[in-house]
């Protein structure tokens, strides 16, 4: 079944990310909008176009989130292994994307105050980040 699902869903991510989809749906928005003088812009008419978006949007959030939840994970993987291969890379950096957003903040504004500051960051910025890896 996770095979299937994820095969179905990577396609439909692919085939709604291609150009020709938004050619056709517009096309089919038009061709809806033409239709409303020749059906008296009707109830029916306005529920048809209603119905068919809600249920293609409702569809398309899961199989779009299921492609990007699997390039996430994929993408993390990668960066633990180039994490993992090199000698001064801290491996404390590997699963911190199970941390609260708040935690992966902290450690982010200390590695950017790292950055910025090229003096004595050996001796107390550095710190500041080992410290937050060590307490999550």
């Amino acid at each position: 079944m996770d095979r299937f699902f994820t095969a179905i869903a990577s396609k439909a991510a692919n085939w709604m990310g291609h150009p020709l989809a938004f050619v056709l749906s517009l096309a089919g928005v038009i061709l809806w909008a033409a239709s409303g003088p020749a059906l008296h812009y009707s109830d029916t008419w306005q529920l048809l176009i209603n119905t068919a978006t809600t249920v293609m949007t409702f569809l398309a959030v899961f199989l779009i989130q299921n492609s990007q939840n699997r390039d996430g994970a994929a993408m993390q993987a990668k960066l633990d292994e180039i994490l993992r291969s090199l000698e001064q890379a801290r491996s404390q950096f590997v699963g911190i994307e199970h941390l609260t957003d708040a935690q992966i903040c902290e450690i982010r504004n200390a590695l950017e105050k790292d950055i910025r500051s090229e003096d004595d960051k050996d001796r107390t910025v550095t710190r500041t980040v080992d410290s937050l890896l060590a307490r999550y």
